[in-house]
């Protein structure tokens, strides 16, 4: 049976002013730091001959996939569904806004996902509602090929929890850094995770 590998590749570190806050559906730019992570991310993958490649339309995600398209015919397929999660009334916020607010840590996001208590926002069921036709529709498309997707942490531990039968705030117990690669081996009967979070700009000299 022919195995779909699957790159998931998150975009660059943000904008400073966005550090620690809650972006979802905010259309920020890289940070300088952010543009040197996707030359780095995409120096690594320079040599993967890509059969298809898809991206979430925010401008993060865009501008980290420009030097990946690099000396490349393959055309992107831009993708509204792969979106960043959205946070809803806590949108724009920091960190500790949202805690002095809502009474709720940063960290234990993706459990409110769940719950669906982020005010005004997505829960993890109408998250998975948008993801999960998409993924499906990319795997049924490029059966024994190589396919990246370039889009959003929360999209990505979304993926995972589709593919890996893991439930969404387990997720948590993975790193999703910026400009990091996740590379999975996908067949119907069979799912690998054969790297996790590996960063080009940090982890090679």
């Amino acid at each position: 049976m022919s195995v779909t590998r699957l790159f998931l590749l998150r975009h660059g570190e943000v904008e400073t002013r966005y550090h620690r806050t809650f972006g979802g559906r905010i259309d920020m730019d890289l940070s300088p730091e952010g543009h040197r992570q996707a030359q780095a991310l995409a120096h690594y993958l320079r040599r993967v001959q890509f059969d298809a490649i898809y991206a979430s339309p925010m401008k993060r995600a865009q501008q980290t996939l420009a030097p990946i398209l690099h000396e490349r015919s393959a055309a992107p397929n831009t993708i509204e569904h792969l979106c960043e999660v959205h946070f809803g009334d806590w949108t724009g916020l920091t960190w500790q806004e949202v805690h002095d607010k809502y009474q709720v840590s940063a960290f234990h996001w993706l459990e409110m996902l769940e719950a669906a208590k982020v005010p005004s926002g997505e829960c993890s069921r109408t998250f998975r509602s948008r993801i999960e036709p998409c993924l499906n529709d990319i795997l049924k498309s490029h059966p024994g090929q190589k396919v990246a997707i370039v889009c959003h942490g929360g999209v990505i531990r979304m993926i995972l929890s589709i593919l890996l039968h893991v439930p969404l705030p387990k997720t948590a117990h993975f790193e999703i850094e910026y400009a990091s690669l996740t590379e999975l081996s996908y067949t119907p009967d069979r799912v690998v995770l054969e790297l996790m979070n590996f960063t080009p700009w940090r982890d090679l000299p």
